[in-house]
């Protein structure tokens, strides 16, 4: 970690350094996991699924960028190369066997609720750790993962 003039203890940044680095693998791996999606759905709903995926896939990446940038702010390293993901996402790992518009959305649907769920976490361990900022980060980061969750959900409601 780098020195810095900021008024978190080290000790407290970091911890928030690591919690940042974690969901920032997640995010990465949910956007690589929209972008499948967004490449190889078929099927009768194709381009709006195309469309929403590709969404999802730009707001999973201007969460990575928000979540690496908080990291360098306070003085630690973002932690976001295609290794580091490999080992640290928690996600499941995404089917490349399936090309529906219903089974993109099911485990689409599923990668934004747990990215979302740890977000809200990260919001909880923030608050803990003092450091408000990051979570006020969590919580924008939460509130547009619900908001794309609802509308992939909405996809798999109803038939289509």
């Amino acid at each position: 970690m780098h020195s810095s003039r900021i008024d978190l203890p080290a000790a407290t940044r970091e911890k928030v350094i690591g919690l940042l680095n974690q969901n920032l693998a997640d995010s990465l791996d949910l956007q690589m996991q929209a972008k499948q999606a967004h490449w190889n759905v078929k099927g009768s709903s194709f381009i709006a699924l195309h469309e929403l995926f590709d969404k999802v896939a730009e707001a999973a990446e201007d969460a990575a960028d928000l979540l690496a940038e908080r990291a360098t702010a306070l003085a630690g390293v973002a932690e976001g190369t295609v290794q580091v993901l490999a080992k640290r996402s928690r996600l499941a790992a995404y089917p490349l066997d399936i090309s529906r518009g219903r089974d993109h959305v099911a485990k689409l649907a599923d990668a934004i609720a747990a990215v979302g769920k740890s977000a809200r976490a990260a919001i909880d361990e923030s608050n803990k750790l003092g450091d408000q900022s990051t979570a006020d980060v969590f919580t924008e980061i939460s509130r547009e993962l619900d908001k794309l969750l609802w509308f992939v959900e909405a996809h798999i409601q109803a038939d289509f």
